[in-house]
């Protein structure tokens, strides 16, 4: 507004105060209360408005401003921060700054008023919470890594359809000799010893109708979802409930695009005649799954409690052996994680259900197992160490590249064709934490230093290879923790202050065997993969929010208690 020289000159402050809700109590909302502060009185000829005059006003949503007759408090406010405008944007910014760390430390109000205000947007990629629980009394070893073989002997079905009717006929097993395999990296790892999988893993879901639960092994290196399944069985495990029963309407057709994507690596061969898709995965630990395509609807619950029900494909596996019959005690299947297009993430994605993002959090606490979450609803943009996700057209691991590696101070030899990089997979669906052979041999012989302070390798144990026993009684890792050092894996650049680094703890790579030893739980793993990749088991996933990336093609991790997973993904104050 312009006023003619001969008016007297206004000084004016306008004050804002926002009051917050408590914390306790965030449904009281918001407090707003603004008014303005004045030096003088505004002459009779200012506040008398002409006729087709328009003058700003001001609103006052609160209260009132104060009395101009108060020329203490006039000082205070207005004659103050009008003749220091450098102590006025001061305390406007230690009040942001009280804004900032407020919301930081209260964030559940602003995580409630976001939430609100997604729910009206329905089509907005949702995600998924899943609980994750500890496979305890366990017995073997899992090592996953699971990629999709021939069937031998397709021209007799192994499952077919008879009016509806699913009947077995003869099958010929995998034998590891006679697998046809696409690469190098199916080489298996003999199953040796005893182990104890103090990190494997499950989670459940409801699949069908009527809807029913399934105990699933999470598993970030296999690519299908499967579930034992009465096609009828010919070899399957217990399992933790009663076998899927399949009918006609489930079976998915040899002509449909999964069908496609599961066999893409297979030889070529026509079968006019097959009405089902059949495949056969192979792990690295020499266990198999032989079993047919199917599909069924998938009932998840989203965190605000709504059901999304939806159709998936998975396989109907009647057919296990080697090890899986014995972990699939306490489960009934597999939930592959993987970045392959049948994935149970990808499918999802596919359909616009969620953005391709999977994120798990393993528990070191046995009473709580974790979660694990598909969506990126929560991920959180700070805390965490982010690397590009490798990509590759044959293998669809999580995987990255590593430039370092030591244990505590000193270094260990990567071992790996590039002697200056490898590879490090991140597998959930593995027990145990693998090296290469030589980063193996000198991580045991720099281990070796703990018999100066009485410990003593006890090669009667049969749990794992390297097994110490203590000179006084162990009852869990933190009686030992201190003896031994953290081994430290660095990515992006050999610079120390620059890289990205993993830290694994003592408790990351040790465990207590039935004997009361010290067993290392990092093995050698010349015979897994490749030769000349590290694979990073649950043992030292654990304690870490771990992410993976599919759109932005990067994984990321950060130290985490595991307990509750936080849905806001950046300042509140800055969320729209």
């Amino acid at each position: 507004m312009d006023f003619d020289d001969e008016r007297p000159q206004q000084q004016v402050t306008g004050v804002v105060i926002i009051t917050l809700p408590p914390s306790d109590n965030p449904s009281f909302g918001k407090t707003i209360t603004a008014f303005t502060l004045t030096n003088d009185v505004l002459p009779q000829s200012l506040t008398t408005q002409e006729p087709d005059q328009v003058l700003p006003t001001t609103r006052v949503v609160s209260s009132p401003p104060p009395s101009s007759q108060s020329p203490q408090l006039g000082f205070s406010f207005s004659g103050f921060f009008s003749e220091n405008p450098r102590k006025l944007l001061g305390f406007l910014g230690v009040s942001l700054f009280a804004l900032l760390l407020y919301s930081s430390c209260f964030s559940s109000t602003f995580v409630e008023l976001k939430n609100s205000n997604d729910n009206d947007d329905d089509d907005k990629p949702q995600s998924f919470i899943f609980p994750l629980y500890h496979k305890l009394g366990a017995a073997d070893l899992e090592l996953k890594l699971g990629r999709f073989v021939d069937v031998v002997d397709k021209e007799n079905l192994v499952v077919s359809i008879n009016g509806g009717a699913m009947e077995t006929k003869m099958v010929n097993k995998l034998v590891a000799a006679n697998s046809v395999v696409m690469d190098s990296s199916a080489t298996i790892l003999p199953v040796r010893g005893n182990v104890y999988p103090d990190g494997l893993y499950f989670t459940y879901m409801l699949l069908g109708n009527p809807q029913r639960h399934y105990f699933l092994d999470i598993d970030t290196g296999s690519d299908l979802t499967w579930i034992q399944c009465d096609a009828p069985c010919s070899s399957c495990a217990k399992g933790a409930n009663p076998l899927y029963k399949p009918t006609k309407v489930n079976i998915v057709a040899s002509g449909d695009s999964m069908c496609m994507e599961v066999q893409k690596n297979q030889k070529p061969q026509i079968c006019e005649t097959c009405q089902q898709c059949d495949y056969e995965i192979e792990y690295a630990d020499r266990s198999s799954s032989l079993g047919v395509l199917a599909k069924d609807k998938l009932h998840l619950v989203t965190p605000n409690g709504s059901i999304t029900n939806l159709d998936v494909v998975f396989g109907c596996a009647y057919d296990q052996q080697g090890i899986l019959l014995n972990t699939l005690s306490k489960t009934d299947g597999i939930l592959g994680l993987s970045k392959a297009k049948v994935s149970l993430p990808s499918q999802l994605a596919s359909k616009g259900i969620i953005n391709n993002v999977v994120g798990h959090c393993l528990a070191t606490d046995v009473a709580s197992g974790g979660y694990m979450f598909l969506g990126d609803d929560f991920v959180p943009n700070w805390g965490m160490s982010w690397v590009p996700m490798l990509g590759s057209p044959l293998i669809e691991f999580y995987h990255t590249q590593l430039v370092k590696i030591n244990y505590g101070s000193s270094s260990l030899s990567l071992g790996a064709k590039d002697s200056d990089k490898a590879r490090v997979v991140f597998d959930s669906g593995s027990s145990y934490t693998y090296f290469t052979k030589q980063s193996y041999a000198e991580l045991v012989s720099s281990l070796s230093e703990v018999s100066e302070l009485g410990f003593i390798q006890d090669a009667s144990d049969p749990t794992l290879p390297v097994c110490w026993r203590a000179p006084f009684p162990i009852r869990t890792i933190m009686d030992v923790k201190k003896y031994f050092k953290t081994l430290t894996l660095q990515f992006g650049s050999k610079w120390w202050i620059i890289s990205k680094k993993f830290h694994i703890p003592p408790e990351g790579y040790l465990i207590i065997s039935k004997k009361g030893n010290a067993c290392l739980g990092i093995l050698d793993g010349s015979n897994v993969h490749d030769g000349s990749t590290f694979i990073l088991g649950d043992i030292s996933l654990r304690g870490q929010l771990v992410v993976y990336d599919n759109e932005k093609q990067k994984i990321g991790w950060g130290p985490s208690g595991c307990g509750k997973p936080s849905r806001f993904k950046s300042l509140p104050f800055f969320e729209g």
